[in-house]
């Protein structure tokens, strides 16, 4: 860093979920170039990390509880006006039954639609994806991003939008019940066809899946 330059310690924040059939990501819009920038917060004296991370998004949502994880620390990247950027990553998982409100400060993005990310915030996004996608196969990361119950079609739905990649149905199926960390509930959803059993993550399966991968 050079003498000339100040350091501002961060905190950045990516949100993901799952809305309109696609993996997004919260962000602010930022200029005219159709650029936009991740929710970011200044690190308090005083708070945790973890604390400044809830009151960054406390601002943003009106959830109180998700799933927060810290992935890195980035300090190569954004030099303003001599000032030198020293961000405090974290990715969270937002169920997509909570996403539907309305903040005039943020909005969803696709993850895929790349050229709305700054190199720098895309380098960001890149590694947060990374992380998701290897987690999904040996946690059970991708119910955060469902609400409390769902149908066995609803959760490969949810693997394949998040690997971007299509997954056999028969096969899923079996590794998912055979991993037993799901159970079945008394409801059912409605609509067209058949209505489809609805499942619920069991509560005691954390153990359960620290050592077992899901998929091959």
């Amino acid at each position: 860093m050079s003498t000339t330059e100040s350091l501002i310690p961060e905190i950045k924040v990516i949100l993901f979920c799952l809305k309109e059939e696609a993996l997004q990501v919260l962000v602010h819009p930022s200029d005219s170039q159709n650029r936009v920038d991740f929710p970011t917060g200044l690190i308090e004296a005083g708070s945790s990390l973890e604390g400044n991370v809830q009151n960054c998004l406390r601002k943003l949502l009106p959830a109180d509880e998700i799933y927060l994880e810290q992935l890195f620390t980035y300090g190569d990247g954004l030099v303003e006006q001599g000032q030198r950027h020293l961000s405090v990553v974290y990715f969270a998982l937002l169920p997509n039954n909570k996403s539907d409100f309305t903040h005039h400060h943020v909005i969803w993005k696709p993850v895929l639609e790349r050229n709305s990310f700054p190199e720098y915030e895309l380098e960001i996004l890149d590694y947060a994806l990374r992380r998701l996608r290897y987690k999904l196969e040996y946690t059970a990361v991708g119910f955060e991003l469902l609400p409390e119950t769902f149908s066995l079609s609803e959760l490969q739905r949810t693997y394949e939008i998040i690997l971007d990649e299509p997954l056999d149905k028969r096969n899923f199926r079996r590794r998912i019940l055979q991993a037993n960390i799901i159970e079945p509930t008394t409801y059912r959803k409605t609509g067209e066809g058949r209505p489809a059993a609805l499942y619920r993550y069991r509560s005691d399966a954390v153990a359960e899946i620290k050592a077992r991968r899901l998929f091959p």
